[in-house]
């Protein structure tokens, strides 16, 4: 009952005694109408303590049922909001999460084709690029995803069920199979889960075993040192890019995985992850069962054909089982990381022209790496990485047109310094080296008997130089600019945004219809690739 109805009883108290007293004052002494008023005070005052408790007990009553709802109901409302900055919803016993990024740039980049001739002693010599050389507009969507993740309590507080799905967003362009001049996928990007999307248990106490498609632990690794991820210069257009292409081997998402997330543990986190290979071919240069493209990214139709019968094959770097782990340490300012991952049989045999699989060029391909990560008093963050990938053939000397098979055997670095200028603005820089590979994946404007441009002891380093700066207008939105520019040896064609990084400044692109090569485009090696990119990003 509430105060104003407690103050209503005492006021009719108060009027039956007054009335009680008028009626009766004259003939009742003094003493009498005293002992009367002091009763009738004892029993308001009984009553208002009954009251008082009364009200306490309603005030207990919604939290007592809270209390006793049934387990899995959360004592809350369904998809009630949870107190977070996140897009957090509560469900029975557990929770569901919208999350993404849209980003998107507007960006000039040249491929550094504007106005090459091949140099003499090399085939084709005098021939020119055909197309666009020079500077080209676009706007491109900066590694732009929307997803949900959520939690379900199993049984106990003890472990959850957790799951999942993210889908990749082409804000600017529509959703469609990928297709280039040196590449071809059937996967369509935009579709639903085509990123990170998994189900799985995890425990505070024993960590989290997942089964999916995930970025694999390599790349997670030194994710963090990348302040550049899907801008132009971000340092996987060099960094686990064992050949140049647009295609980061030891930097990617692997399909079908299972794979365990150690909690923290004094400051130590592990991760691994195993593929298999699902592949009935024992040179794998068939589909992996379940999947539209070939291990290691293209569909089968980038590679050679076999047999004479027009049948296309994975012989473009496809690989059977894969293996990826790291192994962390952070505390307070410091972060260092070793991380490894292998692909077991990977199919090259395209890289050398060959008409037909040969056994001879299909082998293990490793990539490891160290890094480590510091925070100044400054508010400077110097980040370094070591990199070496590698390329196990059985016959290391065995060559094709005295090229080394074992071509994408080579180390590199990492450089970046993050510099916080204000409590919104940072200022960001990296350097990525690629030095020679032990042999030349190939390039059409190069010296080559097979005249795919495999070259004994080519100079096929790179330098990539990227500058940025970031402005947070509030915790979910910033803008930045950026500025890039690779700068590749003779031999080499690495790129500004490879690995489906902003719009990748692909070097067959530029080519097509040059009469030298049947239309099929030509990749010139040797260019300077510039780029510079206005952007805006929302992360929520």
């Amino acid at each position: 009952m509430k105060r104003t109805q407690l103050s209503l009883v005492v006021a009719l108290a108060l009027g039956i005694s007054a009335t009680s007293i008028s009626g009766g004052a004259l003939a009742q002494s003094s003493g009498d109408m005293k002992a009367q008023i002091e009763a009738l005070q004892r029993q308001l005052e009984m009553l208002k303590q009954r009251l008082d408790k009364q009200e306490a007990q309603q005030a207990q009553a919604p939290a007592q049922a809270q209390a006793a709802a049934p387990a899995g109901k959360g004592g809350h409302e369904f998809l009630e909001r949870k107190d977070s900055d996140d897009v957090t919803f509560l469900t029975r016993g557990g929770e569901v999460t919208v999350y993404g990024n849209l980003a998107l740039s507007l960006q000039t980049s040249s491929n550094g084709l504007s106005g090459m001739v091949v140099p003499a002693g090399v085939n084709h010599t005098g021939d020119k690029p055909v197309g666009k050389g020079g500077s080209l507009a676009a706007i491109g969507s900066d590694i732009s995803y929307v997803g949900i993740k959520g939690l379900q309590k199993v049984g106990s507080d003890n472990f959850n069920f957790v799951y999942q799905l993210e889908t990749q967003i082409d804000v600017s362009s529509v959703a469609g199979t990928g297709y280039s001049n040196s590449a071809s996928s059937n996967t369509v990007k935009g579709g639903l889960t085509s990123r990170n999307s998994f189900i799985g248990l995890a425990s505070p106490t024993w960590g989290a075993v997942k089964l999916g498609k995930t970025d694999a632990p390599y790349k997670n690794s030194t994710s963090r040192m990348n302040a550049f991820s899907g801008m132009l210069g971000d340092y996987s257009a060099v960094m686990g890019n064992s050949g140049g292409d647009n295609r980061v081997e030891f930097g990617t998402r692997l399909d079908h995985s299972i794979w365990y997330e150690s909690p923290n543990w004094s400051g130590f986190t592990v991760n691994a992850l195993f593929s298999p290979g699902q592949n009935r071919s024992p040179s794998n240069d068939n589909l992996a069962a379940g999947e539209s493209d070939c291990a290691g990214g293209n569909a089968p139709i980038s590679g050679i054909t076999l047999g004479g019968g027009g049948v296309a094959a994975c012989t473009d770097g496809a690989y059977g089982n894969a293996a990826s782990a790291s192994l962390a340490f952070s505390s307070g300012p410091l972060y260092v990381t070793a991380a490894y991952e292998v692909h077991k049989g990977v199919n090259r045999t395209s890289d050398q022209g060959l008409a037909s699989t040969d056994p001879t060029d299909i082998a293990d391909e490793a990539a490891s790496k160290i890094a480590i990560q510091y925070l100044l008093p400054t508010k400077t963050t110097v980040s370094a990485i070591y990199e070496k990938m590698t390329r196990n053939l059985p016959n290391p000397s065995s060559t094709v047109a005295g090229n080394s098979q074992n071509e994408r055997q080579r180390s590199g670095y990492w450089l970046a310094i993050s510099q916080a200028l204000t409590a919104k603005d940072s200022l960001h820089f990296g350097w990525a080296h690629a030095n020679k590979a032990l042999g030349d994946p190939g390039a059409h404007n190069t010296t080559s008997p097979l005249g795919n441009g495999s070259t004994a002891n080519a100079d096929n380093a790179a330098n990539m130089y990227t500058l940025a700066w970031r402005h947070a207008v509030d915790k979910q939105l910033s803008v930045y600019a950026d500025l890039a520019e690779t700068k590749n040896h003779q031999y080499a064609h690495y790129d500004l945004g490879a690995g489906g990084r902003s719009i990748t400044t692909d070097c067959h692109d530029a080519t097509v219809g040059d009469p030298n090569y049947s239309g099929n485009g030509t990749c010139y090696a040797g260019a300077t690739l510039k780029g510079i990119e206005l952007g805006i990003a929302y992360k929520f």
